[in-house]
């Protein structure tokens, strides 16, 4: 497959609805949103695809969201983040913002209508995302945040969905001496309805940090 490219059309109704959302929202990146922080770093944070006012506004994976506000506030708590803030005064992606040693991609990288990505999809996306863990050093973690999320790694790392089950906080060994760790994902409804707090969140760095060195 090809490397990821922001002008990537493999999705012909992600691609289109992309199209639509840039004649209504010209001053939206609305293309296809790159992974953020260095390729190959100790820890890769998977999460579902860009949204609406998101990652697809401004470019950046988890940034523009009530989600990218708990994960980027929990990386700069954990030593991952150089600042816990992940938009500046003007609302966009905050400049001075970087990672430490780890990396945030999706498991589908253009922004689905009602934020639900077909099958297809998800399977089309799925060589980017065999790219990243490709490159991932020995003894490096994987974050899935959400039950898609996690069978995406698990397809990209040549492994059955039905051996491997998703739960908060569970863990799994990959292939290559990666290790997979889940979370359910820390969208608005999560938190709001409690099916995940703030302290479970935390849980699942705090299991990464406690097995495997992070080194920025």
């Amino acid at each position: 497959m090809k490397e990821f490219s922001t002008a990537c059309r493999l999705c012909p109704r992600l691609a289109s609805f992309l199209d639509e959302v840039r004649a209504e929202q010209p001053g939206y990146f609305a293309k296809p949103v790159p992974s953020f922080g260095e390729a190959g770093t100790s820890l890769l944070i998977v999460g579902l695809a860009p949204g609406m006012h998101g990652a697809n506004r401004t470019g950046r994976p988890f940034t523009g969201d009530y989600a990218g506000d708990l994960l980027y506030s929990t990386l700069h708590k954990y030593g991952l983040a150089t600042a816990a803030e992940p938009l500046d005064a003007d609302k966009q992606a905050n400049p001075k913002l970087s990672l430490k040693g780890c990396r945030i991609t999706n498991a589908v990288r253009c922004l689905p209508p009602q934020n639900k990505p077909e099958p297809a999809e998800i399977k089309q996306c799925n060589g980017y995302l065999a790219q990243e863990l490709a490159v991932l050093p020995q003894g490096a973690a994987v974050m899935a945040l959400g039950t898609i999320a996690h069978e995406a790694v698990l397809r990209a790392s040549g492994l059955k969905v039905k051996d491997f089950k998703f739960a908060h906080n569970a863990h799994h060994a990959l292939p290559g001496g990666l290790k997979l760790y889940d979370s359910y994902h820390c969208s608005r409804y999560n938190t709001q309805t409690k099916r995940l707090t703030e302290a479970m969140f935390h849980q699942v760095f705090e299991s990464i940090l406690e097995h495997h060195t992070i080194r920025s």
